[in-house]
C-alpha cells in the first residue's frame, strides 16, 4: 500500500522524510521518491527498489531544503519502475498520490489536447498538471487545487507542494486517510501517523473531504463545502522505532508479535 509523506521544518528536510519513509517500509513498496523545494526550483528524486537507493542517490546529491514531500510507492497502474514512481512533478508543482483516479484517461486525453507532455503510465500524473492548467490562468496555489479537485473522480490522498510558496503545503482528502502532526519547530503530514515526524507530539487527523494549507504556525483547514473549520489535536503515542522491525526478520512477524 503507497504511503505519503511530507514536512516543513527549519532546518533541512531530507533527513526527516527519509526517516519518515522508513517507518512506513511496513506496508510494502516498489519503488520510493522526494520533492524538496531548493533555492533552484523544486527537485525531485526517486529511484525503484528498496529504500536504500533512494538514500544512496540522496547522499551523492547532497539534496537540502525546507520544505518537501515523499512517496512510497505500490504499483497499480504502470509498471514498478522509476519513471512511474512518485513524486510527479512539472515546472510549476509536485504531487504525491495515494488511492486510485477513476476518470483518468479522460482527463489524460484533455490535457493532452492542451498541450501537456505526459512522462508516466500512472493516473496520478494528471494532477499536477490540472493544477499547472489552473496556475496557467492566474489562480493561486490553493485555488489551483481546488479546481483541479473538482475535476478528479475516486479515492484518493494527495499532498502538494508548488515550486512558488516556499511556506506552505497542501493536502487534501477524498477516502483516503490523512494525518497531520505538530512538533516545536515543525509541521508533517503522512498516510498514518507512523508517517509523521519522531518529534511531532501532537496530531490532527483529516476527515472525509477535508483539505489543509500548511506552514509553520498555522494550519488551515477546510471541510467538502469549502467551509473553514478545525480538527481536534491529539497527543501522539506512537513511540520512536515503534513501527520498525526492531528483532523481527519480517514486518509481518513483527505485527503478528
Amino acid at each position: 500500500m503507497c504511503g505519503i509523506v511530507g514536512s516543513i521544518n527549519h532546518q533541512n528536510i531530507v533527513p526527516a522524510l527519509l526517516n519518515s519513509l522508513a517507518n512506513i517500509e511496513y506496508r510494502g513498496y516498489d519503488s520510493a521518491g522526494i520533492s524538496v523545494l531548493t533555492s533552484q526550483g523544486i527537485t525531485t528524486l526517486k529511484r525503484s527498489g528498496k529504500l536504500e537507493q533512494l538514500r544512496s542517490l540522496l547522499h551523492r546529491k547532497q539534496l537540502t531544503g525546507l520544505i518537501g514531500i515523499g512517496h512510497t510507492r505500490w504499483a497499480t497502474h504502470g509498471e514498478p519502475n522509476e519513471c512511474n514512481a512518485h513524486p510527479h512533478t512539472n515546472d510549476q508543482v509536485s504531487v504525491v498520490h495515494n488511492g486510485i483516479i477513476e476518470n483518468h484517461s479522460k482527463l489524460r486525453q484533455w490535457l493532452l489536447a492542451e498541450g501537456f507532455t505526459f512522462h508516466t503510465q500512472t493516473d496520478t500524473e494528471v494532477i499536477p498538471h490540472l493544477i499547472a492548467y489552473y496556475l496557467a490562468r492566474g489562480y493561486h496555489p490553493g485555488q489551483s487545487l481546488n479546481a483541479a479537485l473538482f475535476h478528479l473522480k475516486g479515492c484518493f490522498a494527495l499532498a502538494v507542494l508548488f515550486n512558488d510558496d516556499s511556506e506552505h503545503l497542501y493536502a487534501a482528502r477524498r477516502g483516503s486517510p490523512l494525518v497531520l502532526g505538530v512538533g516545536e519547530e515543525n509541521v508533517s503530514l503522512g498516510s498514518g501517523a507512523m508517517a509523521l515526524n519522531s518529534s511531532d507530539n501532537r496530531i490532527l487527523y483529516l476527515e472525509e473531504g477535508d483539505q489543509a494549507c500548511i506552514s509553520l504556525d498555522n494550519i488551515k483547514l477546510v471541510d467538502k463545502t469549502g467551509r473553514a473549520v478545525q480538527r481536534k489535536l491529539q497527543f501522539n503515542e506512537l513511540q520512536p522505532g515503534q513501527c520498525r522491525k526492531q528483532q523481527h526478520r519480517f514486518y509481518m512477524h513483527q505485527e503478528i508479535h
